[in-house]
């Protein structure tokens, strides 16, 4: 996996994002499940739950740590989240 793509991983899974390894085709990244929101909700594809200031229905705290290393997450189905390289 590359740097950026670790770094990330990392720093998400310290603040308890639903993040895993591997990318949804196999890739060398990782994802983030949309399913896992129990304590905090991290990403509602449904956007059911989540505030409207939310884009996309992702939590901006995912939003600003990829961003910080150029990445960024889109929905592979209504519960997961792709993480990609700008």
């Amino acid at each position: 996996m590359k740097n950026k793509f670790k770094k990330a991983y990392k720093e998400l899974k310290e603040l308890k994002a639903p993040v895993r390894l591997g990318g949804w085709n196999g890739e060398d990244t990782f994802r983030i499940s949309g399913e896992d929101n129990y304590d905090t909700c991290w990403a509602d594809y449904y956007e059911d739950y989540t505030p409207v200031s939310w884009e996309f229905g992702i939590n901006p705290i995912i939003t600003n740590v990829l961003e910080k290393y150029g990445l960024y997450a889109e929905w592979q189905n209504a519960g997961v989240l792709n993480v990609y390289e700008d």
